[in-house]
């Protein structure tokens, strides 16, 4: 059956072969495009700021590789007048009825669609400087306040991301709705949640400062005063500090440790995606206490894992997890409080398999993306049918 519908994306990175995988906002357009397209949705997927152009060509998809014009004054402005240019051509050749992009960067400043544009605010850099209480830099602002300036339509994977961007980018007589993002829940079996080892917390994610890794050491060395033996895993590309200058975030972490501590901590840098399944499924605990999110897809998928989740409390956070039942929600730098649901957890067996399988119970109730697909369609028909009018 010939689809009825056709979607774009525009994206930076795509977890496809061809690219490799990434995770954020790529996995999960990736998640809903893949699922879409079992939905009888045709969907094309631009991919920008590549080293090579090449086109896949897929049933029911189309993934475009693109990379950036060269040596030109202005180069921002002219490669994404060259984007546009390549895009609407395809909406042309290939139909596309709506296109969509992320808020971060404002990659879609200047250009114009002949269809309707939704932007999705997986997080813009002015979104993460105000959680942060940085300052952002005024041309970063002007490109992303123009693309939303430009859009006809707004999603936002948690309610908490959508007030706060309405807000910093002053949206107004236009609704941004949300609608969760989604797991393959079949992806994310556990078969034996009850085999675990003991006493080990598991971080995965990027060493970055707004991802609360430098809170880490302080509430480590608090679980080992009652559990000596307990061990940290970490998961995850490292990266400069902007605000130390230094060029290494797990350089600085380490300075953070005590010397005995130290020894128990094991930083395995980045790892296969496929790879990462089988540390969740081996942790006794899952550690996120990040100051700036969106969403996060890692919290949810170690949830699915049915693994018992110490997370930030911030906005995003009180959508995922209902605290003290299906996780655990602590403001990161309250290293005590931290620490002492780390180590409930670790005291007994049985609360971390309960609230593991609360974890997961709450995941297919609220992030399964074979409901949420349906809430993009609707929603792409919505826009599509409103503007038509």
């Amino acid at each position: 059956m010939k689809p009825d519908l056709h979607v774009a994306y525009i994206v930076s990175h795509y977890p496809h072969n061809a690219f490799g995988h990434d995770g954020g906002i790529g996995t999960s357009v990736f998640t809903l495009a893949e699922k879409l397209k079992e939905f009888n949705v045709q969907v094309s997927v631009f991919v920008y700021g590549q080293k090579e152009e090449f086109v896949i060509e897929e049933k029911n998809s189309t993934i475009y590789s693109l990379n950036n014009s060269k040596g030109k004054f202005f180069n921002f402005y002219w490669n994404r007048k060259k984007i546009q240019k390549f895009i609407n051509r395809i909406i042309l050749e290939k139909k596309i009825d709506i296109i969509e992009a992320p808020d971060w960067t404002g990659i879609t400043a200047f250009m114009r669609f002949k269809i309707p544009l939704v932007i999705r605010f997986h997080g813009s850099d002015a979104y993460f400087c105000h959680l942060e209480n940085r300052k952002q830099k005024i041309k970063n602002f002007w490109f992303e306040k123009l693309a939303i300036s430009n859009a006809d339509a707004f999603i936002a994977p948690t309610k908490f991301a959508g007030e706060i961007s309405k807000k910093l980018f002053k949206i107004k007589g236009k609704e941004i709705t949300t609608i969760y993002n989604g797991l393959y829940l079949d992806n994310f079996d556990n078969k034996e949640p009850d085999k675990f080892e003991e006493n080990v917390i598991l971080y995965v994610g990027t060493l970055i400062r707004k991802k609360g890794v430098l809170e880490l050491p302080g509430i480590f060395n608090k679980v080992r005063n009652d559990f000596s033996g307990a061990k940290l895993i970490l998961i995850g590309g490292d990266t400069l500090d902007l605000k130390t200058k230094s060029k290494s975030t797990w350089e600085l972490m380490k300075t953070l440790f005590t010397e005995d501590d130290l020894k128990n901590v094991n930083y395995l840098g980045k790892i296969p995606y496929g790879e990462i399944q089988n540390y969740i499924k081996k942790a006794n605990v899952c550690v996120f206490p990040t100051y700036a999110e969106t969403f996060g897809m890692v919290t949810t998928e170690a949830m699915a894992m049915q693994k018992a989740v110490v997370n930030s409390n911030i906005g995003w956070a009180q959508e995922l997890i209902i605290d003290g039942e299906s996780g655990y929600l602590v403001y990161p730098s309250n290293h005590d409080k931290y620490a002492d649901r780390i180590r409930n957890i670790f005291k007994s067996s049985d609360l971390s398999l309960e609230i593991g399988k609360n974890a997961r119970q709450r995941v297919e109730n609220k992030f399964d993306i074979n409901k949420l697909v349906k809430e993009n369609i609707a929603f792409y028909l919505k826009v599509i049918n409103s503007k038509s009018i």
